[in-house]
Formats: C-alpha cells, structure tokens, sequence
C-alpha cells in the first residue's frame, strides 16, 4: 500500500480518536490531522529506491539515512551509511541531533512502510522539515537493487544506466555489509561524533 494512502488512513483514525476529546483538544501536538495530510501532498515525502541507489552511488552528502528497525536487523544487515534509531526510540532526547538536521534529507526507512509512515507522521506533526520516506522499504530494495534482473531482448540507453546504478549500490551493499563488525562499530562512533559537533556538543 502506498505511504500516502496509509498516513490518510492512520490520520483519519486519528482523527476519530481525537474528536472524542475533552476540552477541544484536536491537536496531537502542533498540528491537525488535515494539515499533515495537506504536508504531505506539499513535502511528497516519498523517496524511490531508485533514487537512493543513485544518491548512495553519487555519494550525496546531503542525505541522513535513518534505519527504523530493530539493533538485530541493523547489524544483520543495512544501507550504507544509515544509522540506526529504532522507532520506539526515535523520540528519545539522545537521538534529537539526528532529526534536528533540517538541512539535511532524512530518509526513514524499515523493511516495509508502514513504520516508516508512523515516525513520518511523528516528526511532521513536530514541524521536523525534510524528512520522507524509503518507498517500499527494504523489502523493495532487495527486490529491485539487489535481485532487480533486465528482462528482454534490447536494453535502451536510459536502463543501461540505471542498471549500472543499481550494480553499483548492490556492490556497495554487499562491500559494506561484509565488513568487520568492529569497522562497522567505528563508522557508527564517527557519525555520532560528528552529530555531536554539529549539535555544538563535545566530540
């Protein structure tokens, strides 16, 4: 189902329950149910696997990757170069460096969407500015970057590309999935070192 379709979904619902509250309270924080309906049609919010295999491939800067499962399924296995935050942490004080980072894009994903959805929900309705969400999750990554096959008997010049870009990202899931944990653990540190100093903190 699509992201879109499963916040309406979750917001109506959300909008029963509060409809049913004392003293007016029709907020769940600082905004409505339709007007996180209303920033999601602005904001899109949705990200394909396509276009994150190209931005890891092109090494963009710009993105923060946030892997929404859980410590088990991140160290199993992850996109490179996401930090991990489970979702019923994602709330907590020592993560809010990573969500604060307005400036950069911060992709939410987990194995499908509809976690995804939720901290999206989340962190829209606290204002939280560039954030979206990793359409189809994992699952869609390992199917179209990692097991995605041309089927045919002419490829034009715009799929030959971006076959080569999922052949890139797939090499690169694998490279960094297949090193050291103790490596994997240092690249870790290193990104909350430098959330750290980003945040005015100590290193």
């Amino acid at each position: 189902m699509n992201a879109r379709v499963l916040i309406s979904i979750w917001l109506v619902g959300m909008g029963l329950i509060l409809a049913l509250l004392p003293n007016n309270q029709t907020t769940m924080g600082q905004l409505k149910p339709s007007e996180l309906v209303e920033k999601m049609k602005q904001n899109d919010g949705l990200i394909s696997v396509d276009q994150l295999a190209r931005l890891l491939v092109n090494e963009d800067s710009t993105i923060l990757l946030i892997d929404l499962r859980s410590p088990d399924e991140y160290k199993e296995c992850n996109i490179p170069g996401s930090v991990n935050i489970p979702y019923a942490k994602l709330m907590d004080k020592e993560f809010g460096g990573y969500l604060e980072q307005n400036e950069m894009k911060r992709i939410f994903y987990s194995n499908s969407e509809i976690i995804s959805t939720q901290a999206w929900v989340l962190v829209a309705e606290m204002d939280y500015k560039n954030t979206f969400i990793l359409q189809g999750g994992m699952n869609s990554w390992y199917q179209t970057v990692m097991n995605g096959r041309f089927e045919g008997e002419r490829i034009t010049a715009r799929e030959n590309a971006l076959f080569e870009t999922r052949m890139k990202a797939r090499n690169l899931f694998i490279e960094t999935n297949s090193l050291p944990d103790s490596i994997r653990f240092q690249f870790k540190i290193a990104k909350q070192k430098n959330r750290k100093k980003l945040d005015g903190g100590c290193g």
